[in-house]
């Protein structure tokens, strides 16, 4: 669990560019140094079309068959589905027992979805549970990692908060100092700079101290898991780290918006899948919106007022970017000549991903072995997790 990385997506169908430079391409990137967990979030697709459940199927298999497509490994990274891991909705349902309702109420993107999907009653206790149920979603596999735009970093701290309170509550066990002190002594001269460390963090708060500390504990190889959690708990308070606290990892936001302009979203019929057809992306960008005040050949333009612009901001190395705003801004490049760059470098992006796609498409049971394989790796990590929390509140194995 040192260095696990978990993240979702709810089953949305077939993904679009914007997805790939937007998380995509980073969890490719996550895959070849870490743990990796990445789910897809059915039971969230239901907080907000509890309604029609009936897409979420056929919504997962292209959602999947996107994700191989974009370079994720089942053979590096554990891929599953939310609904097929049981112990996701034990740990929400124990945790639902002694989260407050304000920290719910207070997360920001709570009010901010309702007041985008007015269309939508979303007055139940699914929608207001989301964020727990996220909570339950990292904490059950202990990651240490969660890749989250600043929007979502609210929850994280949730699930952080809700960590801690759960330590708090269940973490204490008879003679844990005792224990913890006698962990310490098997780390040998790290167990020393651990214990000094804890001072120093508990008397002056040197976070410093602190994560060193928490960094020579994790990496040791001399330690039962339970010892881990002793010293862990020990260097903040007085439980045990039953649960592990999160932290996000920030990923740059996409700077890639939809073909008009706005959001790249389907509901908006501006997007380029990651399967798209050569020729089809390339009529999709020769028809992109430009610059108003071009509307002549021999009009000059700024390229800051034109979305082609910030598709070069994405796709085109500095040379190409020069080209674009010496050749617009005096006339000397058309429309069209600015566009013929983008379309190349996003066919280009799109040809590994197609051919990929190919095997899954041929044979779509090869998806449900990948998810049947990622199924049960999370089972036994998330089952494992569980039995220390029943443990932990008197529950029973």
């Amino acid at each position: 669990m040192q260095d696990r990385v978990l993240s979702g997506m709810r089953p949305t169908g077939a993904l679009h560019i914007g997805h790939f430079h937007g998380a995509l391409k980073n969890w490719v990137r996550l895959q070849a140094d870490h743990e990796c967990f990445f789910f897809v979030a059915d039971w969230h697709a239901l907080t907000t079309v509890y309604d029609d459940p009936s897409i979420i199927a056929k919504s997962t298999t292209e959602m999947v068959t996107d994700w191989l497509a974009a370079g994720l490994d089942p053979e590096r990274a554990t891929i599953f589905v939310q609904s097929r891991v049981i112990e996701h909705a034990e740990l929400f349902l124990l945790l639902s027992m002694h989260t407050p309702l304000g920290w719910l109420e207070r997360v920001p993107t709570y009010k901010d979805q309702i007041e985008k999907l007015k269309e939508k009653d979303l007055g139940t206790y699914g929608f207001l549970g989301y964020p727990l149920m996220q909570a339950a979603d990292i904490l059950i596999y202990r990651a240490k990692h969660v890749p989250v735009g600043e929007d979502q970093v609210p929850h994280i701290e949730l699930t952080r908060e809700c960590a801690r309170r759960f330590n708090h509550l269940y973490g204490r066990e008879p003679g844990f100092e005792d224990k913890a002190i006698e962990a310490s002594k098997k780390l040998g001269k790290a167990g020393k700079q651990v214990l000094e460390a804890r001072v120093k963090y508990q008397q002056d708060g040197d976070a410093e101290a602190l994560a060193a500390a928490r960094t020579l504990v994790e990496e040791a190889k001399s330690i039962s898991a339970a010892d881990r959690e002793r010293l862990l708990g020990f260097l903040e308070g007085s439980t045990k780290q039953v649960l592990v606290e999160p932290r996000a990892l920030l990923t740059e936001a996409s700077r890639l918006p939809g073909l008009d302009g706005q959001k790249m979203s389907k509901s908006y019929g501006n997007t380029i899948t990651l399967r798209e057809e050569p020729d089809a992306v390339r009529k999709k960008v020769k028809v992109m919106p430009t610059d108003p005040a071009r509307v002549r050949r021999t009009d000059a333009g700024d390229p800051d007022r034109c979305p082609v612009w910030q598709f070069h901001l994405v796709y085109s190395d500095d040379a190409t970017k020069q080209w674009v705003q010496t050749g617009c801004r005096s006339a000397g490049i058309g429309c069209i000549e600015c566009k013929t760059p983008v379309a190349d470098a996003i066919v280009k992006e799109l040809e590994p991903m197609r051919e990929r796609a190919e095997p899954y498409l041929a044979r779509p049971s090869l998806v449900r072995e990948v998810l049947d394989a990622g199924n049960a790796r999370a089972r036994a990590i998330a089952g494992d997790t569980m039995r220390d929390v029943r443990a932990a509140m008197g529950l029973g194995a």
